[in-house]
């Protein structure tokens, strides 16, 4: 059984852990190492921050054009999901489903980020392009989205913009083809990251996040279905709650969150549990998207009482990095390569607030090679004290599972 979320601080200090190698006794409970100002041995989930930093410099303006993008986009696909209609669902070549929100909300990210950012080279890898849409039969679709874009221009103090024609729209759509990699500046943008929760009505975000040499630097998370109040232990039959949350973080300046229209911003931070006995976690809603008997396991070794929380999308991230609950595993299916559009705001949202982002191995996740992230069988996250008992929980998991196969 699991609950399942429809629509309706200051930063961790940065420590190192000094291991101390002692013969413990078999029934001994799990050692959580102390934090000092010096180390001998340096874990690999606490070497990623190390590593992920990058010279230390303001990214104001970029994040300031990033909350204003990722805003609109996110009104745009609210407007879609109030109306949703049949006539809405596009199909790309692989037949998942997309909507005219998915592409005016990558249109509008680019369009807006090229607008305020005009002496910065512009670089996007994002998920869409305009291959299907330049088609014959497209081209009812593609009147709709420009028409929804320079809706939303002109609704939110961009009237003055001359209206953007369908071509425009195809061009900033295909701005999203860059490679990415570890040199220079990339926007890294999912425009609707969810989308089987958008079309159910349920949680998606638009996801954008900037990488600089390849580390990623700041991230805004736009989830327009997410109940500002915390839902941990929520009561499910309350869908009053006000909705719509932005979360942002920059590199070393931590992790905020305001609600969508536009509330002064909060600091947030993860939970700051110990006892995995306590905590509670969350996973991908569709069972096609992770392997829920692995997290089952998981949890199972753990001691975690409460049943997952199962959202769609970024929004777990969020959710997590204001301390909703204390661990996100994700486990994809054998063969499935993970984009790095998929993870990299809401990363940078979790580690700016505290929390620790891993492959199932501890390794730092590395956006620096390109569309894809390569890494160890999943994705962990969870804050670092809690993340010593994940990650044996998980290996040994995972090892469990590989043997009885």
């Amino acid at each position: 059984m699991s609950a399942s979320i429809g629509h309706s601080s200051t930063p961790l200090t940065r420590g190192v852990l000094l291991h101390i190698n002692a013969t413990k006794p078999a029934h001994s409970k799990p050692h959580f190492p102390f934090l000092f100002s010096v180390s001998y041995s340096i874990p690999n989930y606490l070497r990623a921050s190390r590593r992920g930093a990058v010279a230390s410099m303001s990214y104001d303006k970029q994040l300031a054009a990033a909350k204003k993008a990722a805003s609109l986009a996110a009104r745009l696909c609210q407007k879609v999901q109030t109306a949703l209609l049949q006539s809405d669902v596009h199909s790309k070549s692989d037949k998942s489903p997309v909507t005219v929100a998915d592409y005016g909300s990558q249109a509008l990210v680019s369009f807006i980020l090229e607008k305020e950012l005009p002496s910065i080279p512009f670089s996007l890898v994002a998920e869409e392009d305009s291959e299907d849409l330049r088609k014959e039969e497209s081209r009812e679709t593609l009147h709709r989205i420009t028409e929804l874009v320079n809706e939303t221009l002109a609704s939110h103090g961009m009237g003055d913009i001359s209206p953007l024609s369908d071509e425009d729209v195809l061009i900033a759509i295909d701005k999203g083809k860059s490679e990415g990699g570890p040199h220079g500046l990339h926007w890294v943008l999912d425009p609707i990251d969810g989308t089987k929760g958008f079309l159910r009505g349920d949680q998606y975000a638009t996801a954008l996040a900037l990488l600089d040499e390849g580390k990623v630097v700041l991230g805004v998370l736009a989830c327009p279905n997410l109940p500002l109040a915390s839902i941990a232990r929520r009561d499910q039959s309350i869908s009053e709650d006000k909705a719509g949350c932005l979360f942002f973080a920059q590199v070393d300046a931590g992790t905020y969150m305001q609600s969508l229209d536009g509330s002064p911003p909060t600091k947030v931070h993860v939970s700051a549990i110990e006892n995995p006995e306590e905590a509670s976690f969350f996973e991908s809603f569709e069972a096609a998207h992770s392997l829920h008997d692995l997290s089952s396991l998981i949890a199972k070794k753990l001691g975690v009482k409460a049943p997952p929380v199962r959202i769609d999308s970024q929004a777990k991230y969020g959710a997590l990095s204001r301390g909703d609950g204390a661990i996100y595993l994700r486990f994809p299916h054998k063969g499935y390569r993970e984009k790095i559009w998929d993870h990299a705001a809401g990363y940078m949202v979790v580690a700016e607030a505290g929390g620790v982002v891993t492959d199932a191995a501890g390794n730092p996740l590395d956006f620096s090679k390109g569309r894809y992230l390569d890494l160890d069988t999943g994705i962990i996250v969870t804050n670092q004290k809690l993340m010593p008992a994940l990650l044996k929980a998980v290996q040994e998991s995972i090892k469990e599972k590989s043997s009885s196969l």
